[in-house]
């Protein structure tokens, strides 16, 4: 009687595991979703960086504003959609 109480257990346990595997294993494209993520956080961080440099009356913190902006503008400006 015990063994068929543990036998059904062990079924249960198996086939919960599998139903949570196959959810688990189903998470495609989860990748892309960070790293887009990522990159907008990055792409604010940049953009608050280059409103914190120009806020100084300073050459440098203006220069350094404009070389970032150049390159954000170029890097755009080679991607291409096929």
């Amino acid at each position: 009687m015990i063994y068929m109480a543990m036998g059904y257990l062990h079924a249960a346990i198996e086939r919960r595991l599998r139903r949570i595997r196959t959810l688990l294993a189903s998470e495609g494209g989860q990748g892309t979703v960070e790293y887009v993520g990522l990159i907008l956080l990055v792409s604010l961080l940049m953009v608050g960086m280059v409103a914190a440099m120009k806020g100084f009356n300073g050459k440098q913190g203006t220069e350094l504003a404009d070389v970032i902006v150049n390159k954000i503008k170029e890097a755009v400006d080679k991607v291409t959609f096929k």
